[in-house]
């Protein structure tokens, strides 16, 4: 998990077995679904986007019908980089990044506001990531 770029050699000495075992176990993960791909983490900070709110959302309908048009809408919003149900005094957290808090205002007010069901939010501002992306 710590390095999906590590060359089968490398892996197979981590592991303690020969190249062609592990890249057989490894293509097993990957076609049983255990490792369900690779992706590179990104400076957020080189791109501008290092501004991180998490926004508590609670729905007016709670019935399948409206937790399925909520997570539809939400999946298409770029800058909801999580969205959890949540058993709870509330509905979705969701982890938010935009570049400021200008910008999450109005990612607040025009994009999260007008998902369906939405009835209201509450936001918390994170000061400083501490731990991220499994790191």
């Amino acid at each position: 998990m710590a390095d999906g770029r590590m060359s089968i050699t490398d892996l197979a000495k981590k592991v303690g077995l020969s190249n062609t075992p592990c890249q057989v176990r490894l293509k097993r993960l990957i076609e049983e679904g255990y490792i369900l791909g690779f992706r590179a983490i990104v400076n957020v900070n080189k791109l501008g986007r290092n501004h991180v709110a998490f926004t508590e959302v609670k729905l007016s309908d709670t019935r399948e019908h409206a937790l399925r048009a909520f997570n539809v809408a939400a999946r298409k919003l770029q800058e909801v980089e999580e969205c959890h149900m949540i058993a709870g005094a509330f509905d979705y957290l969701m982890k938010i990044r935009t570049s400021d808090i200008a910008n999450y205002r109005h990612v607040l007010g025009e994009k999260i506001s007008s998902l369906p069901f939405v009835a209201s939010t509450s936001t918390f501002v994170a000061m400083e990531s501490i731990k991220e992306n499994g790191g």
